[in-house]
């Protein structure tokens, strides 16, 4: 069956219209394949879900054969631009942030599906198209929204004077000195690690007045007054609160950390307490208790700069080089579907937002309101690059590192103002 021949099928039948109701794409004859490129989850049940219901519900709606590949978030990149350079990969891969503008020419142009599902679904969160376009052309088609808070050990908190989780900087320092004096350390990553290094260290610098680039886009303005301070707070911070081994933590380190309850808070999505929750007899307190029920969320301290958090936008690249288009966004159309796309939504707990705004409205932000302050986040961020765009450039510093190494140089002895101009020079050379 030809394209134009599945295009009017498609006309008969309803249109994208009907089958975003449905969750049912006419079978076509020919057998198609589609490989899904994505991270492994936070969330397993939702890997298992895509890996086998998801799947052989795909088979018999669409007649496409689906292949859901799963690897460590931090090896999505070297597979991003490994397969572009080869020509040969999966046909959808999973973008993080802004990682999409790295790749705009080794990606199709997804615009007529990416506005399809967002006209028929209340629209893009701001982040999320953000990320996702350059002009007119979408590289890829949003996914959903991730983003941090904090998890804290209620009890552990309340026995050093902190019923509620504490609000400024100077607050959380004194509660965590006294953590840590107990053995009980707040736990953060320093390290080359996707999610939650960058997801720390940006809101930390914001909060202290600090920025990478002006409002022009183009004037590079780390190496500030504000970005020297909020240095020197980090280094007194970490000495005094952090789990010290956090310098090489990548993102999956922090929660087996919590769960072992040899920390007492890290910022992180909302994996720790579904795993908690999932396994109660195995999660337990030091007083026999489910740790589930002592686990809140907070957000980031909120410093003389304001309070903020990096969302985490997930966009599905359609690769360029793909010889399944077509099908991949057949199945991308049906995926999107409302039944389909909230069996997943469901599976994830409130560990992730929609990327559209229908989806503030789903049952899910009801079922559990430990859960419910992730219900925000895609709102109340800030992306990468602030207060420039969230463009090309802003992404390789965000894979550089750089914002984060200038905290991990001065924690390891650099001086503060030495860190500052290191990465204000590092972030220039991006920006040129």
């Amino acid at each position: 069956m030809t394209r134009i021949a599945r295009r009017k099928l498609l006309t008969r039948a309803g249109g994208l219209a009907a089958i975003l109701a449905t969750g049912r794409a006419p079978a076509l004859a020919a057998e198609r394949s589609v490989h899904w490129l994505r991270w492994a989850d936070f969330v397993p049940a939702s890997d298992a879900l895509l890996k086998g219901p998801i799947t052989q519900e795909c088979k018999k709606a669409t007649g496409i054969t689906l292949r859901v590949e799963t690897v460590n978030g931090n090896d999505l990149q070297t597979r991003i631009t490994s397969a572009i350079q080869s020509g040969s990969g999966a046909d959808i891969i999973m973008a993080i942030g802004n990682w999409p503008q790295l790749y705009r020419e080794g990606v199709a142009d997804a615009a007529d599906i990416a506005e399809e599902i967002g006209q028929a679904q209340g629209g893009y969160y701001d982040v999320s198209r953000q990320v996702a376009t350059v002009g007119k052309k979408w590289l890829g088609v949003p996914w959903a929204v991730g983003g941090g808070l904090i998890s804290w050990r209620k009890s552990w908190f309340e026995e050093v004077g902190y019923k509620d989780f504490p609000e400024t900087w100077d607050t959380f320092r004194d509660a965590g000195r006294k953590l840590k004096a107990r053995g009980r350390p707040i736990g953060q990553t320093v390290g080359h690690t996707f999610g939650d290094a960058p997801g720390w260290w940006y809101p930390f610098l914001w909060s202290w007045g600090g920025k990478e680039i002006d409002a022009d886009g183009k004037t590079v303005v780390l190496n500030s007054k504000e970005t020297v301070e909020s240095i020197k707070f980090a280094v007194a911070l970490w000495k005094e609160t952090m789990d010290e081994g956090g310098l090489s933590w990548d993102d999956t380190n922090n929660n087996r950390a919590f769960l072992a309850q040899t920390i007492s808070a890290t910022n992180n999505g909302a994996s720790i307490y579904i795993e908690a929750k999932r396994k109660p007899d195995t999660y337990k307190t030091e007083k026999g208790t489910p740790l589930r029920d002592d686990i809140g969320h907070a957000p980031i301290p909120k410093g003389i700069g304001g309070q903020f958090n990096v969302p985490g936008p997930f966009t599905d690249l359609l690769m360029g080089y793909s010889k399944n288009q077509a099908a991949a966004k057949d199945f991308l159309r049906w995926m999107h579907s409302r039944p389909v796309f909230e069996e997943w939504f469901t599976s994830q707990q409130g560990y992730t937002c929609g990327a559209t705004l229908d989806w503030e409205k789903d049952k899910v932000w009801q079922a559990d309101p430990v859960l419910s302050p992730f219900h925000d986040l895609p709102r109340r961020g800030r992306l990468a690059g602030y207060a420039g765009p969230p463009d090309r450039r802003s992404a390789e510093v965000v894979s550089k590192y750089i914002v984060v190494d200038m905290y991990a140089k001065a924690i390891q002895g650099m001086p503060a103002a030495d860190a500052a101009k290191w990465a204000h020079d590092e972030v220039a050379k991006v920006y040129v």
